[in-house]
């Protein structure tokens, strides 16, 4: 059975029809606020017409004035109201704390506060020439529904966020897949001819007058070729991490390029500290890494200058391991674009060396690694980090 998966246009098309359902919703309540509002002054504002109707036509004086208040304000109980004369005195009330009312200073900042939002007093004459002003506010309910619409807004943009970040974890497993089984295709694309080769260097050595030089120097390159498709076969692949002598592991790097760089490049390597440099590291693919920085070391010096590797103690738990050139450097911006899959500044590369160096630092031996330093005509200094054991 085929198994089913939506490609790059369907996810996109997904987050699309997901942003305009989040918009539509949170315009569409925006607008029922809004309805909501104007019924609510629409409500209070007939209220007050029907109070001052009331009024002038009541003849037995303010006892049946109170009394129609009361029954009116009843009526609309779910909008808070307060009722005053002419000069602020408070006549009737509704839905409004007790305390408020019993603190002067407090009733008139609650006055002020229902007086903004466009929400004017409403002025009702009376027959005896004097006013009543009707302050009101809005209801719970309209208040509760305005921060609807922002809670809308907050859970569509939650929403979106792990939508994003679903989809780019996705497109990244996607990625991961591609180079394993690239990693994995090569590996066993050279397994091939490197035993064939094998067998070709031990007729070399069988045969007279072959120098047993060349014979050593060609079983060198191809045992680092065998390295190189045993790294290869372990991407993707559970890594299996044991104490090494990281000082022996760079060391041994370190011998390999020295005598196969240009004679106008000079390759030094030092220790800083004479304490023991015990890691927990894969030996493999942390000499891959080493491996990497020197060549992209010797890449930036274009023939002629010099790389110095130092290993260093910092604050006794981590093993600095230092790889810096007299190269062409690179400006700030390209710090962390180099780690990034494809990007290269060669004119020949696929931009994978630092990106693999990366996982296999990072990932697999929970360490780190990036640009120390970097100056554009002075060179760079590119570090890994490992726990010291």
């Amino acid at each position: 059975m085929r198994k089913f998966s939506i490609g790059y246009h369907g996810k996109m098309l997904f987050i699309i029809v997901g942003f305009a359902i989040g918009v539509t919703s949170l315009v569409y309540s925006n607008y029922l606020v809004g309805k909501l509002r104007d019924k609510e002054r629409h409500e209070i504002h007939l209220w007050s017409f029907a109070v001052g109707e009331t009024v002038k036509a009541a003849s037995s004086g303010n006892r049946h004035q109170a009394e129609i208040l009361a029954r009116i304000i009843d009526f609309s109980e779910d909008i808070p109201v307060i009722v005053c004369d002419d000069n602020l005195r408070v006549i009737q009330n509704r839905l409004i704390d007790p305390a408020v009312m019993a603190d002067p200073e407090q009733l008139a900042d609650k006055l002020e506060s229902m007086r903004s939002g466009g929400r004017d007093p409403i002025e009702i004459p009376t027959a005896q020439g004097s006013i009543i002003r009707v302050f009101y506010d809005e209801s719970p309910l309209l208040k509760s529904l305005q921060y609807f619409p922002w809670v809308q807004l907050s859970v569509f943009a939650v929403f979106i966020g792990f939508a994003f970040i679903a989809f780019r974890s996705s497109k990244h497993s996607e990625q991961n897949r591609v180079w394993i089984g690239m990693a994995k295709e090569t590996a066993h694309q050279l397994g091939t001819p490197t035993s064939s080769l094998l067998g070709w260097l031990e007729y070399l050595r069988s045969q007279e007058g072959v120098e047993p030089f060349v014979v050593d120097e060609m079983n060198k390159d191809l045992t680092r070729l065998l390295k190189v498709v045993d790294r290869f076969s372990k991407i993707g692949a559970t890594t299996n991490l044991a104490p090494r002598n990281i000082y022996e592991l760079v060391a041994g790097a370190v011998s390999y390029f020295r005598t196969r760089i240009p004679k106008n490049v000079t390759l030094n390597f030092a220790q800083c500290t004479s304490e023991p440099m015990q890691g927990m590291v894969n030996d493999a693919l942390f000499e891959w890494v080493v491996e990497n920085l020197l060549k992209n070391a010797l890449d930036a010096l274009q023939g002629r200058g010099a790389i110095i590797v130092q290993l260093s103690l910092r604050d006794d738990k981590w093993i600095c391991i230092d790889v810096r050139d007299t190269g062409k450097g690179m400006p700030k911006a390209n710090f962390k674009r180099i780690f990034q899959p494809g990007f290269t500044t060669k004119t020949r590369g696929w931009g994978l060396g630092l990106s693999l160096s990366k996982r296999i630092v990072e990932e697999y031996h929970h360490g780190r690694i990036f640009v120390l330093d970097s100056e554009i005509d002075k060179g760079t200094t590119m570090r890994i980090m490992v726990r010291k054991l």
